[in-house]
């Protein structure tokens, strides 16, 4: 009965795929979502010297406070490499699409769009996660303290709305340990909270290939509950061919003050996605014709789909002035289908699971945190204790993607079941942490945390040759992290650090055999790493200056054993290592000027051969030199302009060496207009991107086995698009 019912599901989530389309109105679950916004709304000197503008122009702003290390302070005074990047940032004279847009400013992180919305974003944080063909590995994604992340270390953004973001944090290097599994880095998203009166944005954007974003947000506070509210609908033709997208969003998040000392948070998301899949190109193709197609793409039609909702409960009570307690439990359901590029004669092989795949998740989790302020030797110490515990299971499904219909063939099909399986994993993991300042100017942080992670599989299909490949794997590590800060002067402070993090395999990545037998790979080891940093920063009240070296150290690295058609394998690779040195400026020049710019440099090698590779050899996927700097002309009201330049350094695409992505540099200029009149604000943009019409590849598939490795970003294009808030 269970393969029954599950057939059924495989037949709805086809005939949605085959309703994927970059055009179509506005779904009705985001209509009545839409129309609830409504409702809802209806009820209730750095680096020189400049004047300063006069009272009436001041703005009373927060003090910014990162939860990156979970003690709470500014970035400032946090001992490791963390950016904060505001929300409104990321939406003015932005078409607010991908994270990849407003996050080049923070050295250390490249994040790449594929033009490919069935894979993902390839994001990597210091070089953890350059390896994903797919989705997103090594880094931990967070929003409102959910994970984005699965406890196997598998994590997507497709669920990330940008209209609603307060602010994004990101964390690098030894720190991020102390978030368990695949945190080569972490990236925290927080939403807005409501206030004031209902305040209702309709948003809409165009752009180049047919692209359509819509958007509504409402907002606001009554009493003791407050909330924001967001929809949105977002569809592309696609820069290459067999690439259209439509995505719908929905993201809403709740509010209860239960009383002065306590508050309940409600925080739910929906996303529905159906993306075709355009594969990459060769050498000669990405050359000759970067908007074509592999044939194999259109032969199969190529495509996926992504059905995901969840939500999230956050409870919060100080218990006292020195006491508080934090809990969060969340639960997510998410189907996906994927039709891939294989062909029928490998399939032939009964123990071959199939050109189709599909999967059932329900996903869910707990952490309890107690935060404790106690004063050790006269002087404050801060403690947090907590415990995490995340759940999966999954239901994993293989089929033939042809069928044969009196001798007739079609391909691109649900065909025949092939692979039959439930996978769950299991994490549960402690952790403590203190922060003491001992001294006037030094603090001593320190946190350690155990890891635990179970993987099981239990085989369903078991037919003739294709026997049983059921299995278990267990990691644990201890992972222990320190860093001293010193504080020189008011606005000057240094820091080290050091610590040590792991990295399990995915599902996804323990899924397929580098042998090509069937069953997991439960032969994948879990990579251990052990980083340090140096660090240090300056602010002035205009602005901040930073600086960090670093060094992480890898035995047992996750690497790409090839990919086709869509099917990647994996396996280990001994041991690596990364040198960087990262500098980022943030900064007002001039009244309404701000200029931003960051440097990254990352050398990334395989300290031993292994399969014929070299040792010395360079990783793949990860690019030596990366710069960014930006420069905006923002007053408060009336017109706007600016500009930004990206450059990235060339990267190998394949572990020997033989092949790379050429080196780029990108220019983009934007600008808009600001209107405030009685209750209404109106914002306008317009921008060019690649403005001098260069050709790069945006991302590259590592390790393709038929050389398939670019994904070719676009020649020039435009976006427009126009905000409106009314306050009732």
């Amino acid at each position: 009965m269970r393969i029954k019912r599950c057939r059924k599901a495989d037949v709805r989530a086809e005939q949605r795929a085959q309703r994927c389309g970059a055009h179509g109105p506005l779904s009705r679950y985001a209509r009545m979502y839409a129309a609830c916004i409504v409702m809802l709304a209806f009820s209730g000197k750095l680096w020189a010297q400049t004047a300063n503008p006069s009272p009436s122009e001041q703005e009373t702003l927060k003090p910014v406070v990162v939860t990156a290390t979970r003690i709470g302070a500014s970035p400032f005074a946090t001992p490791a490499s963390v950016d904060v990047v505001a929300g409104e940032a990321m939406r003015n004279s932005l078409p607010q699409i991908n994270l990849s847009e407003s996050l080049g400013s923070v050295p250390g992180l490249l994040i790449q769009n594929r033009q490919n919305y069935a894979q993902d974003l390839q994001i990597a944080i210091r070089g953890f996660g350059a390896r994903a063909t797919f989705g997103i590995r090594g880094i931990r994604l967070y929003v409102d303290g959910i994970p984005a992340t699965m406890p196997d270390g598998q994590g997507q953004s497709s669920n990330i709305d940008i209209t609603s973001i307060e602010r994004v944090e990101i964390l690098r290097g030894p720190f991020s340990a102390l978030y368990g599994n695949s945190s080569g880095g972490v990236i925290q998203v927080f939403t807005e909270h409501g206030s004031g009166t209902p305040v209702v944005t309709p948003d809409v954007t165009f752009g180049s290939y047919d692209s359509r974003r819509h958007a509504i947000k409402g907002a606001g506070a009554s009493g003791k509950i407050d909330y924001v509210m967001s929809a949105s609908r977002f569809t592309t033709d696609g820069y290459r061919e067999h690439s259209a997208t439509s995505k719908n969003l929905l993201n809403g998040k709740f509010g209860i003050q239960l009383s002065d000392d306590r508050r309940l948070t409600l925080v739910v998301n929906s996303v529905d996605l159906k993306a075709q899949d355009p594969l990459g190109l060769d050498r000669n193709q990405f050359r000759t014709d970067p908007r074509n197609v592999a044939l194999v793409a259109e032969q199969f039609n190529t495509r996926k789909t992504v059905q995901q909702s969840q939500g999230g409960l956050v409870y919060e009570h100080r218990i006292n002035r020195d006491n508080d307690v934090r809990l969060m439990t969340y639960y997510g359901q998410r189907e996906t289908q994927q039709f891939q590029a294989i062909p029928p004669a490998p399939q032939a092989d009964p123990r071959h699971a199939g050109g189709v795949i599909a999967l059932t998740r329900d996903y869910g989790g707990i952490d309890a945190r107690w935060t404790s302020r106690l004063q050790f030797i006269g002087q404050p110490l801060t403690i947090v204790g907590g415990l995490a515990w995340d759940t999966l299971d999954e239901q994993r499904q293989g089929y033939e993607n042809f069928i044969d219909v009196n001798g007739v063939r079609e391909l691109g099909v649900q065909g025949r079941l092939r692979r039959d399986e439930d996978n769950t994993v299991r994490n549960i993991d402690p952790y403590l942490q203190a922060s003491w300042k001992f001294a006037e100017r030094w603090t001593l942080d320190a946190g350690v945390r155990h890891s635990s992670v179970r993987f099981s599989s239990d085989d369903n299909y078991i037919v003739g040759v294709n026997g049983d490949d059921s299995g278990t794997a267990r990691y644990r590590k201890t992972l222990p992290v320190a860093a001293l800060r010193y504080q020189a002067a008011q606005d000057i402070s240094f820091y080290a650090t050091v610590g040590r993090g792991f990295e399990t395999p995915t599902l996804n990545e323990i899924s397929y055999r580098s042998d090509g037998l069937p069953g997991l790979n439960f032969s994948l080891q879990a990579s251990v790493n052990t980083s340090v940093e140096l660090g240090a920063k300056a602010r002035h009240e205009r602005g901040s200056l930073t600086a960090a070296v670093f060094q992480s150290r890898t035995e047992d690295e996750i690497v790409s054993a090839g990919s086709s058609g869509g099917r990647a394998s994996f396996r280990n690779a001994g041991r690596t290592l990364r040198n960087g040195l990262e500098l980022a400026l943030d900064g007002e020049v001039a009244r309404n000027w701000r200029m931003q710019a960051a440097y990254t440099y990352l050398d990334a090698t395989y300290r031993d051969g292994f399969a014929g590779i070299p040792a010395d050899n360079r990783i793949p996927g990860i690019a030596r030199h990366m710069a960014f700097a930006s420069l905006g002309w923002a007053p408060p009201k009336g017109w706007r302009a600016g500009a930004e330049w990206h450059c990235l350094d060339s990267m190998y695409v394949n572990d020997s060496n033989t092949e790379a992505a050429p080196g780029y540099c990108s220019f983009s200029i934007h600008t808009g207009y600001v209107l405030q009149q009685d209750r209404w604000s109106v914002d306008a943009f317009a921008r060019l991107d690649n403005l001098f019409d260069r050709q790069y590849a945006g991302s590259a598939i590592i390790n393709e086995s038929n050389g398939r490795y670019f994904e070719p970003a676009p020649g020039r294009n435009w976006s427009a698009g126009m905000r409106a808030a009314y306050r009732f």
